[in-house]
């Protein structure tokens, strides 16, 4: 029997492209959406460090997401713990199905660093 891994629910900004401004930018809406069973853990240091030095983020958590998710999680806004977060990257993606079915349901892994909407970063 495998212990039980504490998840929670995350929501996720979706972004759509609505338009364009006056300098022909594109201009998104985003549309928030829950996802459930998510779990969320610290980074590696070793996997902060690279980070750091590729692109100048610091990695706060590292979210696992579950299985047949098909949502897009590049470049977007989350929320979880009361706050908001930016996701850093390409998510990594696992095979559907690597785990016995019921053991790990996750395959994919999204890094998120902190983020000031205020701010802009």
């Amino acid at each position: 029997m495998i212990n039980r891994i504490p998840t929670v629910s995350v929501t996720l900004y979706e972004k759509t492209l609505s338009g364009k401004d006056p300098f022909n930018h594109d201009i998104y809406t985003e549309t928030a959406t829950v996802i459930d069973n998510v779990v969320i853990g610290q980074p590696k240091s070793d996997d902060n460090l690279s980070e750091v030095n590729l692109s100048g983020k610091e990695i706060a958590y590292v979210l696992s997401i579950p299985e047949g998710d098909t949502h897009d999680w590049e470049n977007v806004t989350v929320e979880f713990y009361g706050r908001k977060w930016r996701t850093v990257g390409i998510p990594m993606q696992y095979t559907d199905g690597f785990f016995p079915p019921g053991e790990m349901p996750w395959n994919k892994k999204v890094k998120v660093e902190s983020f000031n909407e205020e701010d802009g970063i």
